[in-house]
């Protein structure tokens, strides 16, 4: 039996050759996120100014102007740095801070789900308020209309808007920061690979 384990636990490590596709997948996960999150704000970036600044139906946050650029600029070029591997652990950095903002200013009051559905864990009121709703929207839709056609592309949800996607991703940007752009498919391993390179060879010449 333990040599069983051992012969296990041997092949598993083989796939530690393979390592760099968990690093490339997410960045790859997130590219569009953060690019159309961005070029969304791009299009309509009087509006994104106004209402990071307005109090009483946006965020009323301080120089609005400053830190809708901030995040339109980081959410842009971090897509860009993501999809090339390009310093993948510096832009995880503002990349998170922008999700946690997102979660505490937009998000947090919705609670966590995104999509409401009263059997799952953490429904607060407001989820179980919107699925009765959605319940009596379903019945009025099923009375007169074709609720067969307008379900025919997937089931009828409504939107809750907690955190859990600013969390997910939260959590895959801090993987980044910790395991970096990964191997061979990211320009962050040619240019650290050849500064080391570099680093060597000035060693060896001094020794």
């Amino acid at each position: 039996m333990k040599s069983l384990l051992i012969k296990l636990h041997s092949w598993l490590n083989q796939t530690k050759k393979l390592d760099f596709f968990a690093p490339l997948l997410l960045r790859l996960y997130l590219v569009p996120v953060f690019w159309m999150a961005g070029t969304n704000k791009v299009a309509g970036f009087e509006n994104i100014v106004e209402w990071f600044g307005n109090s009483e139906w946006g965020l009323g946050l301080p120089f609005p102007l400053v830190l809708a650029f901030l995040a339109t600029a980081v959410e842009v070029i971090g897509a860009v740095a993501l999809l090339l591997g390009i310093a993948v652990r510096w832009f995880s950095i503002p990349l998170m801070i922008t999700m946690v903002v997102a979660a505490s200013s937009v998000h947090w009051d919705n609670g966590w789900q995104a999509i409401t559905d009263p059997s799952a864990p953490f429904a607060n009121e407001r989820v179980i308020d919107a699925s009765n709703k959605l319940a009596f929207a379903k019945e009025v839709l099923q009375e007169n209309a074709n609720y067969d056609y307008l379900t025919s592309s997937g089931s009828l949800v409504m939107l809750n808007n907690g955190i859990e996607f600013s969390v997910t991703y939260f959590i895959m940007l801090l993987a980044l920061l910790f395991m970096g752009g990964g191997r061979y498919i990211s320009i962050d391993f040619w240019v650290e690979r050849k500064l080391y390179q570099d680093k060597r060879t000035i060693s060896h010449q001094k020794g």
